[in-house]
């Protein structure tokens, strides 16, 4: 998810590494921050497969700074990863939101409407922290309050996103 994240904010135009880090942190999480030992090895991997571009500048005082920019490639890859999520984006949510993130650069309504119909159908079938005998529990069959809190939490949020996909779709 960090090369797709790295892909849309460039897509919104061309920026320096520590100007990405700070959007990407923010996008991801504090609970998730974006180390400098996994940004900029995936910036180079980029920038090696040629989907972005590098450009040295002089800096303010004898350092210089590198600005980063999306190339043509760099764009038909987003819009590739973007079109065709795969099961894990669609199902984590924290993937989800990343792709969500960046889907208005898809510039069809169809290619979007089918990743979040997808989501949708993710999102409708039955599920469960917990299980007995193979069978998912809900809040109300569970007694510890915590668990329950789970459940009720995650079925609210569960109901607000698919009516947010519901109304997205019509």
């Amino acid at each position: 998810m960090l090369e797709l994240a790295i892909l849309g904010f460039l897509a919104d135009g061309p920026l320096h590494g520590y100007q990405l880090r700070r959007l990407i942190t923010h996008l991801s999480g504090h609970s998730r921050p974006v180390s400098d030992g996994s940004l900029y090895p995936a910036i180079s991997r980029l920038v090696n497969s040629g989907l972005l571009d590098r450009r040295t500048e002089p800096g303010a005082s004898a350092a210089q700074r590198h600005t980063l920019s999306l190339t043509a490639t760099g764009r038909t890859e987003l819009l590739r990863r973007l079109r065709e999520p795969g099961e894990l984006d669609i199902s984590d949510s924290t993937r989800y939101f990343t792709v969500l993130a960046f889907l208005s650069h898809l510039p069809e309504v169809a290619d979007r409407h089918a990743v979040l119909r997808r989501r949708l159908e993710f999102l409708e079938q039955p599920a469960s922290f917990f299980h007995d005998d193979d069978h998912p529990l809900r809040a109300e069959d569970i007694d510890d309050p915590y668990r329950r809190g789970m459940l009720l939490v995650a079925r609210a949020t569960s109901r607000a996103e698919q009516s947010w996909l519901r109304e997205q779709l019509t």
